[in-house]
């Protein structure tokens, strides 16, 4: 069999020169149910799915319970941690009525595409992944587990399974979003059947937010604001935040990482930048800094948490938002793993 290729799609949409914007996109994305969600993923991939959504594209969106288990031994409180996610989704603006949400687990055609995909990529492939070998490196287990090394090839079952063709994710991702890719094409290219677009990645104007130690955000490193935590909770956390001795305040990200962290989160809380802000604080040194980015984000931040208590008083409509997702995506996957088995001749499309 012959198959033409054609010249693949930028890796990376630009929202600026997309002719065709994000109405009508069907958009995958989501996170995984370890713990509360932080300014990080707020303002990396949050607020992006919510301007997505508003703009007319579709929306997946993946509650990753069964990914828990990638980098630790058990999932720690599952449910609860899944339940709190989709609160944080809803406070922040994602309208169920219209996004899908659903949890992994409850999706079982969807993990069934895994087995085909890892067919798709070599060993020595998955052992390059930068993004892997973070992970590895930040892992709580003592030894990898093959679900963490084939990591990237169960997302590329999660994001081509409803045949996504955008997906917003920080940078740190996108060695993540190009096994996706890499499968995509080369399953059409195998197949001749030309099933699944290949998907590009949405950045966000902030696709890698430092921590308070003026490094990556992450709830594993303990140096991120959750968007749960209350007005003195965050107060406490930027006040412990690393900064440096030098009392003039600049916007210096290689130099001074710490200041230019806080920077960065004060600026993107108040739509400005972070230049106009070290301009503005001048001599005030990490005091006058610390006082600018707490009370920034508990601003921005209040009507969410607002929101947030009120969601997280109804736990039952929580969980109803769950079953109706996973209806929808079920019905998806389940003819997307039909259109697979078809296209490589197996027993199970007959």
């Amino acid at each position: 069999m012959t198959v033409t290729t054609t010249r693949p799609e930028p890796a990376v949409a630009d929202r600026g020169t997309d002719p065709e914007g994000p109405a009508g996109r069907r958009v995958l994305t989501g996170d995984r149910p370890t713990g509360p969600l932080h300014l990080g993923h707020y303002f990396g991939t949050l607020r992006n799915r919510v301007r997505l959504q508003r703009q007319g594209a579709e929306l997946f969106v993946v509650v990753a319970d069964y990914q828990v288990i990638t980098d630790r031994d058990i999932a720690d409180r599952l449910a609860e941690h899944s339940e709190n996610l989709v609160i944080d989704y809803l406070a922040t603006g994602l309208d169920p009525e219209s996004a899908t949400i659903f949890a992994h687990s409850a999706v079982p055609a969807l993990n069934q595409l895994l087995l085909p995909f890892l067919s798709l990529v070599s060993v020595a492939e998955l052992g390059r992944n930068p993004t892997v070998k973070d992970e590895i490196a930040h892992s709580r287990q003592s030894a990898v587990s093959g679900l963490m090394f084939t990591y990237p090839v169960h997302q590329a079952a999660d994001i081509l399974f409803c045949k996504a063709d955008l997906v917003p994710v920080g940078q740190d991702q996108l060695p993540h979003l190009e096994v996706a890719r890499t499968v995509a094409r080369r399953f059409n290219e195998r197949y001749g059947a030309g099933i699944f677009p290949c998907p590009r990645a949405l950045l966000s104007e902030a696709p890698l937010l430092p921590g308070t130690d003026g490094g990556k955000m992450s709830k594993s490193r303990g140096n991120a604001i959750a968007l749960a935590a209350d007005e003195d909770e965050t107060a406490r956390l930027v006040r412990g935040a690393r900064t440096d001795a030098e009392r003039r305040i600049s916007y210096d990200p290689a130099g001074r990482p710490g200041v230019a962290g806080l920077l960065q989160l004060a600026a993107l809380c108040q739509d400005r930048t972070p230049g106009q802000l070290a301009e503005e604080i001048g001599d005030g040194g990490a005091a006058a800094l610390k006082r600018t980015v707490t009370e920034a984000v508990n601003e921005h931040l209040r009507p969410i948490r607002a929101r947030r208590a009120e969601l997280a008083a109804d736990r039952g409509h929580i969980r109803q938002v769950l079953r109706t997702g996973a209806e929808r995506a079920n019905a998806v996957a389940d003819a997307t793993l039909a259109e697979v088995r078809a296209a490589m001749g197996a027993v199970g499309s007959a």
